[in-house]
């Protein structure tokens, strides 16, 4: 499929916005009077985009991040929850489904994700940033698996699955039984949050962060991204074998010869992604 420039793509429920070379876009929740929530359209939204980003020609990473101080505080209680209380069952599982293949979309996007999480980040806004490839939070920044407090079961869009593999399986169980929030510092500990910074400067961490992985050797992290979700079902052989060949396939391109070319003249590479 042909690939397309996505500098001057327009969203609707949310703000998206493209670095002037293209290569970082920030993906912004924008309803900060109600610390971000999301609806049935933004949902759907964020799906598409993410499914799109992996046919963008110039987008390389990108940022995820809340406006008002809050990352977000999961779905709309008036608009998603309500409505899903006069649901049937079919109804109520296309919906679910729906919000599973916002991270499945995530998870599939070359590109690497990184939150940047401040204040509130609770139910479906806690997944978002679970979703992402690396996660930068603020000493005020709380995270909470809140669906217990709803009555319903910490298996959200992928959470059960997800989060222990980020955290550990007992730590995981903690807040997906209790609903309870993970402070800045506890994420950090446990290895949910990459880096704790100042609310001041955690936009402009993250997006350096981001840019940092969009001017290096983006085909090689978009395949680093591709192993590190596969191989959650493989056994060590096939795992091993998976990876030769994809480090094959990056030894094959023209990145990696310029690289080393750039290396023996003590300069620094640039790589093109072909």
């Amino acid at each position: 499929m042909k690939k397309r420039p996505f500098k001057d793509h327009e969203a609707e429920h949310f703000r998206f916005e493209v670095s002037g070379d293209g290569r970082v876009a920030t993906v912004r929740l924008d309803r900060p009077e109600r610390k971000n929530p999301l609806t049935f359209d933004s949902y759907a939204e964020l799906r598409d985009l993410f499914r799109d980003l992996a046919h963008a020609e110039d987008v390389r990473a990108v940022v995820l991040t809340g406006a008002g101080g809050n990352f977000c505080s999961g779905g709309d209680v008036f608009e998603i929850i309500e409505p899903l209380t006069k649901m049937a069952m079919p109804e109520l599982l296309a919906f679910t489904r729906m919000t599973g293949d916002v991270v499945k979309a995530m998870r599939k996007c070359p590109q690497p994700i990184v939150a940047a999480v401040d204040g509130v980040c609770a139910g479906a806004g806690a997944i978002l940033a679970m979703a992402s490839d690396l996660r930068l939070a603020t000493p005020r920044a709380k995270t909470a698996f809140l669906f217990t407090r709803v009555g319903l079961a910490g298996a959200d869009m992928g959470a059960c699955g997800i989060l222990p593999r980020i955290i550990g399986q007992g730590r995981a169980a903690e807040l997906l039984f209790t609903g309870r929030a993970m402070g800045a510092e506890e994420g950090h500990a446990w290895g949910f949050h990459n880096r704790i910074v100042e609310p001041e400067s955690l936009e402009a961490e993250a997006t350096a962060l981001a840019r940092s992985l969009a001017d290096g050797p983006w085909f090689a992290h978009g395949m680093t991204k591709t192993m590190l979700n596969q191989e959650w079902a493989m056994g060590i052989d096939e795992l091993i074998e998976s990876e030769a060949q994809a480090q094959a396939i990056c030894m094959a391109t023209n990145d990696f010869r310029r690289a080393f070319e750039a290396f023996a003249a003590k300069e620094k590479p640039a790589f093109k992604g072909d």
